[in-house]
């Protein structure tokens, strides 16, 4: 099922305020369950795990800063 303009723009502001910090809370609290890896290999983690989150989302946020296809 498609979404409409205004339904992805209520999804995507839904998803980043509420879904962003509770995946950043699991994240974290995953990664603290083992010692702390080097800097680097660290960074690398994050970069992975924020890439990771937005896969399934994308079709979201496609589109949803520019102009309202449907309006005329």
């Amino acid at each position: 099922m498609k979404l409409s303009y205004k339904a992805r723009r209520r999804w995507s502001l839904v998803l980043l305020l509420v879904g962003l910090p509770l995946y950043i809370a699991a994240a974290l609290f995953v990664v603290s369950l083992f010692d702390r890896p080097p800097f680097w290999l660290e960074l690398i983690v994050y970069v992975f795990l924020g890439f990771l989150w937005i896969l399934p989302f994308k079709f979201v946020f496609l589109g949803v800063g520019k102009a309202n296809p449907d309006a005329e």
